[in-house]
Parts: structure tokens; C-alpha cells; sequence
């Protein structure tokens, strides 16, 4: 993935993007029929990222060649030793379905150009490392067999292909502006875009139904690369014909159109509120790590807590969006024991409260949030779900919910939560409210759970 730098900028144009520009024939697709094709993702909220490859190896950052400006030659020392002996993902699926993760998506080419996949369009492959032997399709099998949706990852970017033109984030590059573009001079980018699409027809024929696209990623600034050098409406033109359901991010640049992406990609931040675009609220999926690289990291100590990652799932879904929680496997084809910890933490967590997750969305402007809560709402069935961050004593006022809902329970063990609505007073208490509030009775001591769920019936 890209530095946050970069990607503030993505999103930056993304929400501050143009008219729309006229959409080309193909593009008949009307608000309903889309909104139709994305019911499955907006229900399911929560996907497991995998960022896998070479830079397994040195385990210090999946931008490593770039970050140390390293040499196509020096990298090979990782082709030459790639050999996952230990990988098994039947595992990997059992731990996204036990966590509560409803659909996952693959890097199956990062930046550095090498495929997982037994590409016939490249040597630089994983079936002629040492492993010989393609690693995605077991991967979607496995995923596939535990009722979990499958989405693609692919690079814009390939750093290995000889006819990908030189710029300012290529390692390593010519700096001085007439040497580059004299190496420039000898690259084709014709050839590179025929080469994407070949890949893609791959990938979109080879491993059946693909669910969503995560394509990676645009940056026009500085002389970079933005939706003309990759031919964007080109390659969502073909994606659409092979696989018309499918779900497609918004990295390609197309921003200023309404019909070349489906939903917008905040990355390592929480936005504040739902994110819009041209003053409408867009379908988005937050990407995020347990740490602070993408693929392993050996060596960063910056993991985020099983609480962090649960609060962080609650606020997104808040907002209206999706939870997209990347893992970054070892070099032996493992995940590591940090991030099986929170995934474990967070299926525990799931098992009593995806309810308050799964289908559900920002809840209604009407209902105002308690302090120190978050609050989700299933607009299906009716409900809504207060998350209580700060656990108050005894009380927990809801402003203005007076003749909203008919019950309460704690969601983790469905125990019923009696409530109030007038003022109770005594000769050495006195706890009062607004007329409109409604007081829910709580018990002392806060429930052992990761994150506390109140569950509204509302009328």
C-alpha cells in the first residue's frame, strides 16, 4: 500500500472531485440497479485485507524497495528465496470466518510486479520461485469453501516491468529530470497498459466469481500517473464485461466521472463522518492494518490493541462504511502470532454483537448519541445499537428517546435493561431529566466483554 501522504491526497480529490464527465455507452447502469449490486458488501461490513509477497522476506515494510531505493537486482535475492513451506490457507479462511470477516481481498500483484499466480503474461511469478506453485487458487478455494466472498487486489503500479515509465516513487529512478526522461524514451507505456489487461482477463476468467476489484493506485501529482496512463476507462470497460457484478474501488482516477468506481478508500484514518462526494454520501471501506506496515513487519512494535481494532470496526460502521482489516503473512506462509491474537479478539467479540455490525449503518439524525457511545442501526430489522465505550454508573441518559422503543437488553447476553422516563427524586438523591429523556437502569458492574452493546426494540 501506499504511504498515508499519498493516500490523503487520493482522497482528498476523491471528495472534492469535478462534475461528473458524460458517461460513455456502456455505462447504463442507473443509481438502483448499482446500489442492487452492492447490497452484499453494505450488509457485510467487515473483509480481511491479505498484503503477501517477496517482501515477506526481509520483513521490514512492503515499500522496502523503494523506501531503500533498492535495485531490481538486489531484490531478486527475494525471488530466489521465496518458499512459504508452511502455507495452508484452509487456515487463513477458518480464522477470517471465526473473526467474523465476510469477505476478503488478495493481493495478487503489489508494486514491486511480482505475481502470485501462474501468470502466463510474466516470468516474475511465484511458480518459478523455489515454492513453484500458484498460491491463489488454493487461497480463493479455501475462502470460498467457508462461505467468504472473494475480492482481488492489483497493482496500477509494477516497478519490475520493463515498459512501466519512470517517475518520482520508482525505485530506483533517475533523478535528474533529462536522464529520466531519456531512460523514459525507451519505455512503453502502450505495451505496459496492454499488459494490465492481459493480467486482469486472468484473473477475472481464471478463478471464477470475483466480488470486488481493489485496484492500487493513482497519483498525478509531481509528474506522476493518473487515469490516462493506465487507459482507466479501458480497464473498467473490460472488468465490467467479465464480471458485471463486481465491485470497484476509486484509485483509477476516475473520480470526476459517476460511473467509473463504486465506493471511496480512506486509508490508516477515521473520516470525521461519512464521506461525500459531490455533496451525496458515498459508499466507502476504510483499509487499515494491525500495525503500521501493510505486509509483515518483523519488527514494528506499534500493533494496535483487540479494543482499538473493535472500536475502530464500531465507528466505521457508525459512519456508514466498511471495515477492510489487512493481515500480512510470513515468509513461511503463516500469520503471525500478533495478528492471530486480534483476530481472536475480535471474534470473540463478533460471536455475541454482529448483529450490531452486519446489515447495519448510521443510525437516523433523529436519534442523538449518548457521551462517551457510538451507535449503530439495522434499518431492516428495526433496531439500534448503543455502544457504550465508558461504562456509566448505574445511568445512562438518552437524550430525546422518549416513546422511540418498546425493550433493551445487553446485546452479549440478551438480558433485559429497564428504563425510565421520569425524574427520580428522594429525601437525599435527586436524578433528573428532560421531559423527551429516557434513563436506561444499568447494572454496576460492566459487562466482560471487549465493548459493551445495548440493544434498543424500536417502535
Amino acid at each position: 500500500m501506499k504511504n498515508t501522504l499519498l493516500c490523503l491526497l487520493v482522497i482528498l480529490f476523491s471528495l472534492n472531485g469535478i462534475n461528473a464527465q458524460e458517461r460513455p455507452a456502456w455505462a447504463t447502469e442507473t443509481k438502483e440497479e448499482k446500489e442492487k449490486r452492492m447490497a452484499w458488501w453494505t450488509n457485510d461490513r467487515l473483509g480481511m485485507f491479505i498484503h503477501w509477497g517477496l517482501y515477506s522476506l526481509p520483513a521490514r515494510h512492503e515499500w522496502l524497495q523503494y523506501n531503500e531505493k533498492m535495485s531490481g537486482v538486489d531484490y531478486k535475492k527475494y525471488f530466489d528465496h521465496f518458499n512459504p513451506d508452511l502455507y495452508e490457507p484452509k487456515e487463513w479462511a477458518a480464522k477470517a470466518k471465526e473473526s467474523g470477516m465476510k469477505y476478503v481481498v488478495i493481493t495478487t500483484r503489489h508494486h514491486d510486479g511480482f505475481c502470485l499466480w501462474d501468470s502466463k503474461y510474466t516470468d516474475y511469478k511465484v511458480t518459478n520461485t523455489p515454492y513453484g506453485k500458484d498460491l491463489i487458487k488454493p487461497m480463493v478455494d479455501a475462502f470460498r469453501a467457508e462461505g467468504i466472498r472473494v475480492g482481488f487486489y492489483y497493482s496500477l503500479i509494477d516497478w519490475n516491468h520493463p515498459h512501466f515509465a519512470f517517475d518520482h516513487i520508482h525505485p530506483p529512478t533517475p533523478i535528474d529530470p533529462v536522464e529520466r526522461e531519456k531512460e523514459n524514451a525507451k519505455r512503453d507505456m502502450n505495451i505496459y497498459r496492454q499488459y494490465m489487461k492481459n493480467q486482469l482477463r486472468e484473473l477475472l476468467t481464471e478463478f471464477g466469481r470475483i466480488d470486488e476489484l481493489f485496484m492500487d493506485f493513482s497519483y498525478s501529482n509531481e509528474g506522476g500517473k493518473g487515469h490516462e496512463d493506465w487507459d482507466s476507462e479501458g480497464l473498467i470497460k473490460l472488468v465490467r464485461e467479465l464480471q458485471p457484478h463486481i465491485i470497484i474501488d476509486n484509485r483509477m482516477g476516475m473520480d470526476h466521472t459517476d460511473w467509473g468506481w463504486d465506493f471511496v478508500t480512506p486509508e490508516q484514518f477515521m473520516p470525521q463522518e461519512w464521506p461525500t462526494v459531490r455533496g451525496e454520501r458515498a459508499p466507502w471501506e476504510t483499509c487499515q492494518t494491525f500495525s503500521g506496515s501493510w505486509g509483515y513487519y518483523r519488527d514494528e512494535y506499534s500493533w494496535k490493541s483487540v479494543h482499538q481494532l473493535v472500536v475502530m470496526l464500531v465507528e466505521t460502521v457508525s459512519k456508514g462504511g466498511n471495515l477492510l482489516l489487512n493481515v500480512g503473512p510470513t515468509a513461511r506462509g503463516v500469520f503471525d502470532k500478533r495478528a492471530n491474537e486480534r483476530l481472536e479478539g475480535i471474534g470473540r467479540w463478533m460471536k455475541f454483537h454482529d448483529r450490531s455490525i452486519y446489515g447495519c449503518t448510521q443510525a437516523p439524525d433523529d436519534f442523538k448519541t449518548p457521551p462517551n457511545c457510538l451507535m449503530t442501526y439495522n434499518p431492516t430489522t428495526k433496531r439500534l445499537y448503543i455502544h457504550v465505550l465508558e461504562w456509566p454508573f448505574k445511568s445512562l441518559h438518552l437524550p430525546g428517546f422518549r416513546g422511540k422503543f418498546n425493550y433493551a437488553q445487553l446485546l452479549n447476553d440478551g438480558s433485559e435493561i429497564r428504563f425510565r422516563t421520569q425524574t427520580q427524586e428522594g429525601s437525599h438523591v435527586t436524578e433528573t431529566s428532560k421531559e423527551d429523556d429516557v434513563i436506561l437502569s444499568l447494572p454496576v458492574e460492566r459487562p466482560d466483554v471487549e465493548l459493551p452493546v445495548i440493544e434498543l426494540f424500536l417502535e
